[in-house]
């Protein structure tokens, strides 16, 4: 029996997506919730699991298409698959409980069609499905021993080569996609930072090492050019300007960031504050033997800073609902890390914020990071946020003009620490010095409002043990 799965709506309202890469091929075999496609949407890199047990019959769609949601995207037949497994209420029957073959058989329901992501999940403690992955003609299939650290999500196995089954080397979708228009198998490539993630440079530098080749439409091998890629590469031989569609996260930040400037008046206030109390407390707990597994820096402090500013001026956060006609008032902190992907930024969220002590802010911080690097941060991570942090000094940057995430009362912009002469108790000093930029919507917040805020912030980081006095 032919079963087509059609894209689902992935639970953020957005009417397509764009497949990344599949996980399986037609003919192989494919078990229920097995992760057959990721997908791209305006917000984040979605895992798509097989509501069906079966045999792939036809992938109707190829790697970078747009898809509507409700578009079949793959089909399976699924004869004897379903049949095949028990039902848990089966499993668990006793046989003296059995119906009498004489019996008439009820009708089994039919199967709801899934409309989410994560339909039909596995039963805890359930092993996930292994893929296995397909050989590069003309290469010998890679070794245990090149393949890295993966994502903990996909386990793979090289054919009948090995049993063991090894993970697949951790990287994002443009790296992926790269490394298929080169032909570069990422299970060979080291990657070379220190997170472990296989960057465009590592797949760029191994393509020129091993002179790597990409498959032709027929199915044969063309020689690529070893150097590394540029803009004109990209754009073909000769161009001299480069194409890229916009879409996805790229879009989705355009349109939001638009629709923020045109919506909400901003206005932003700028704070130059003497923060070596809050360097030198860094610095001593760096030296804390107990805290050596916690990376708590400035962004930490200031996120800490943020949260008890805000319990203190709450029109900070809010959010302006224009149909309602109402002004929300936010009884919690939902806290904004932007992050800097290959895939444009994203701005998830630390729930209850408030709530954290500055080593678990510092842990959260920590853990969105890299799971922003990864190319995991799902929508649900991004949704819901009441104010937001951007730490534009991690480039060298003083000061900037943030835009307010919309639905947001504000966000603060940390510049970069510098050491610099500074006027400290009556006399000139070296200090270290930070910018503090804060944008806010006007429509909420007035200049006494966001000039008090910002100032109790940068109070914090002036010295730290003042947040022993706030609450």
């Amino acid at each position: 029996m032919i079963q087509d799965f059609r894209l689902p709506d992935l639970g953020e309202g957005l009417p397509e997506a764009e497949l990344v890469q599949w996980l399986v091929a037609e003919g192989d075999e494919v078990a229920l919730n097995q992760t057959i496609a990721e997908v791209e949407t305006a917000k984040a890199v979605v895992e798509l699991p097989s509501p069906h047990a079966g045999t792939v019959t036809a992938l109707h769609a190829a790697a970078g298409d747009v898809i509507a949601v409700g578009s079949v995207l793959i089909s399976f037949d699924t004869q004897g698959a379903d049949a095949a497994a028990p039902t848990p209420a089966a499993a668990e029957a006793p046989a003296a409980t059995a119906a009498p073959a004489s019996a008439a058989p009820e009708a089994e329901p039919a199967k709801a069609e899934p409309n989410l992501v994560g339909y039909g999940a596995a039963p805890r403690g359930a092993a996930r499905p292994q893929r296995r992955s397909r050989a590069v003609a003309g290469r010998p299939a890679p070794s245990d021993t090149a393949v890295l650290e993966a994502a903990p999500h996909d386990a793979i196995q090289f054919g009948d080569i090995t049993e063991r089954p090894i993970e697949r080397p951790r990287s994002t979708p443009p790296v992926r996609k790269l490394a298929k228009q080169l032909g570069v198998d990422l299970a060979l490539i080291e990657a070379t930072g220190a997170s472990g993630i296989i960057t465009r440079s590592d797949v760029e530098a191994y393509a020129a090492r091993v002179g790597a080749t990409a498959p032709s439409s027929a199915g044969a091998t063309e020689a690529v050019d070893p150097a590394p890629a540029t803009a004109t590469q990209r754009g073909g031989s000769g161009e001299r300007t480069t194409r890229t569609p916009i879409r996805g996260v790229r879009k989705l930040t355009a349109e939001a960031m638009v629709s923020s400037a045109f919506t909400a008046p901003h206005v932003t206030v700028f704070l130059t504050a003497d923060v070596t109390a809050t360097t030198e407390l860094i610095a001593s707990l760096k030296n804390d033997r107990s805290l050596q597994d916690h990376k708590i820096g400035v962004l930490a402090v200031a996120a800490k800073a943020v949260c008890l500013a805000l319990g203190r001026h709450p029109g900070l956060n809010s959010r302006w609902d224009d149909g309602a006609g109402e002004i929300v008032e936010h009884h919690y902190v939902n806290l904004g890390i932007a992050a800097a992907t290959g895939r444009g930024l994203v701005v998830p969220n630390i729930r209850d914020a408030q709530d954290l002590t500055l080593v678990e802010l510092a842990d959260a911080i920590r853990g969105l990071a890299e799971t922003a690097r990864a190319g995991k941060t799902t929508p649900g991570d991004m949704m819901g946020g009441t104010f937001s942090i951007t730490n534009v000094g991690v480039f060298g940057v003083d000061a900037g003009t943030p835009i307010i995430n919309p639905g947001e009362a504000g966000i603060l912009a940390l510049g970069a620490v510098r050491r610099q002469p500074w006027e400290h108790r009556g006399e000139i000093a070296l200090r270290d010095v930070m910018t503090l930029a804060l944008s806010f919507d006007h429509r909420l917040v007035d200049g006494e409002q966001g000039s008090r805020f910002l100032a109790d912030v940068a109070d914090v980081l002036r010295e730290p043990g003042r947040a022993m006095l706030l609450r």
